[in-house]
């Protein structure tokens, strides 16, 4: 059985985090500055040395420390002198870098269509309609077998579903050309902002983020996430997408001894701001379900409001650094974290939120029976390996032995690849024939019982010049609108006087037999 493990300390007083109730989920939080991101550190060291694998996103550079063992800094030890607490075992921790942009660790590539509709139109700010249209273009292209990989392929479904609207609006409903517009041009920003490499083969495996190291130590990836923050609804959807999978294809696991992977979501807040309802249902679910997989999900964030209630329920485990109250709103958030946490006899937690020093928390763990423990005023142990970005060098010397590098650092570019079977207008006008039944090799014109001179019917006669053809017979516009010649109106002038003729003599035999 795996051992519990001390997180924080305060005197006699400790908490200790019990392996087999980390996926139950956590949450820290904590203004700016007071030390989650230490507490990050110090979690992620825990569950690698129990030999669970850690998948973390590294929002300010910070974590590729985890990688490097630590040094003692005079600070720390006279921090340690005064909690009368021993200098830590310095030691590094297995670790593999991972970068959406390929350049700060190894590519993380996902196919358009893992991504599905819903997490995609989150991507692009798109609108409910917007939103719907792109669900009909990835239902269309799951009906008729087209792979949707890079953006290039969803361009190209989408001008397909455009062109062939009217054909596809009786089964999947209308697609405006408006709202395909306005979804190519938020593919455009998102193109713009450096995306387009985050789509792509080869894709990610999902098994090489729940990896061991050669010593048993779980793996440690670590997401270089401080170019993806700028673009917030980018990086908050990828990592929804990667949970949702995780929850989509790892089985059934029950009550382990510990957990299979733990998930940490810094920045939480950009997960839930704005966020359709759809969207926030589907997080709760997740993370309600995602437990008995053998997942464990901890949110970073700096108040337990950023997160709805929905989702806050779920996270037993709680840590919570210092918030500063400077303002009434503050004030306010400083009650509803308060609140969020176990009460405790002889602890004022409301003041004590705002007292915290840098390094010290609230602390409540779920004990063996899955119950918060009251809430203890606790200093966070300090990390065994090094506080801030390790060392160029040596990150180098990372990338160059990391075992995934043969794999994900070659782009598989789309002439590699077989073209998604999209329908060219030229491959669409040759099969019209056989949907309709003609011949092949027969036109609709000269199958039907028209005759030949018919105003449908071009002359195909040798040295007619193009100029001379349309203004007998009329010409199709690029929008499919129709013109017509000389020889169309005349014969509709023929109709049309006809047709008069014809009512003029009914009238009047009509009023003769009246009379």
């Amino acid at each position: 059985m795996v051992q519990p493990v001390v997180l924080a300390v305060n005197g006699q007083d400790r908490a200790a985090l019990l392996p087999a109730m980390a996926n139950r989920h956590g949450l820290i939080t904590g203004a700016t500055g007071t030390g989650k991101t230490v507490t990050l550190q110090v979690l992620a060291e825990a569950f690698s040395a129990m030999g669970t694998p850690v998948f973390l996103a590294d929002v300010k550079g910070d974590l590729t420390g985890l990688a490097q063992a630590g040094q003692p800094h005079p600070k720390m030890l006279a921090r340690l002198a005064e909690l009368g607490l021993a200098t830590p075992d310095w030691s590094a921790f297995p670790v593999t870098r991972w970068d959406v942009f390929g350049s700060a660790g190894h590519a993380l590539r996902a196919r358009i269509q893992d991504m599905g509709p819903l997490l995609l139109s989150r991507m692009l700010s798109l609108n409910d309609t917007q939103a719907g249209v792109l669900a009909v273009v990835f239902k269309v292209a799951l009906d008729e077998g087209r792979d949707l990989v890079d953006m290039q392929d969803l361009r190209d479904q989408l001008a397909d579903v455009a062109r062939r609207a009217s054909d596809l609006q009786v089964r999947y409903g209308n697609v405006s050309s408006a709202s395909v517009g306005a979804i190519q041009r938020a593919l455009l920003t998102m193109e713009s902002q450096g995306a387009e490499k985050f789509f792509g083969e080869p894709a990610l495996a999902f098994g090489d983020l729940m990896r061991q190291a050669e010593d048993g130590q779980g793996r440690i990836s670590v997401l270089a996430a401080d170019r993806l923050m700028g673009s917030p609804r980018l990086y908050a959807a990828f990592l929804m997408w990667l949970l949702t999978v995780l929850y989509e294809r790892l089985p059934e696991a029950g009550d382990l001894a510990q957990p299979k992977l733990v998930f940490f979501f810094d920045e939480a807040h950009l997960l839930f701001n704005d966020a359709p309802a759809a969207l926030l249902e589907k997080v709760e679910q997740i993370v309600r379900l995602v437990r008995s997989k053998g997942v464990g999900v901890w949110f970073v964030t700096q108040n337990p409001a950023d997160v709805p209630d929905t989702v806050l329920g779920q996270l037993g485990n709680r840590i919570q650094h210092a918030l500063r109250a400077y303002t009434p709103r503050d004030e306010q958030a400083v009650k509803v974290a308060a609140r969020s946490m176990r009460p405790n006899e002889g602890l004022d937690i409301q003041a004590a939120i705002g007292d915290l020093a840098v390094g010290e928390a609230l602390v409540s763990l779920l004990d063996e029976k899955g119950r918060p423990s009251p809430t203890q005023r606790l200093w966070i142990l300090p990390p065994r390996s090094r506080i801030g970005p390790a060392d160029a060098a040596h990150l180098a010397a990372l990338s160059a032995s990391s075992p995934f590098a043969d794999k994900y650092d070659r782009v598989i570019e789309r002439s590699d690849v077989p073209a998604p079977a999209v329908p060219t207008q030229a491959q669409e006008e040759r099969a019209a024939p056989a949907r309709s039944g003609t011949p092949p090799g027969r036109s609709p014109s000269q199958s039907s019982t028209r005759s030949a001179k018919s105003p449908s019917t071009h002359p195909t006669t040798p040295g007619w010049s193009d100029a001379a053809r349309e203004t007998l017979f009329g010409s199709t516009g690029p929008r499919g609108g129709r013109r017509d010649g000389l020889v169309q109106t005349g014969m509709k002038t023929l109709v049309r006087t006809g047709a008069r003729a014809l009512i003029r003599s009914l009238t009047a035999m009509l009023k003769g037999r009246r009379r």
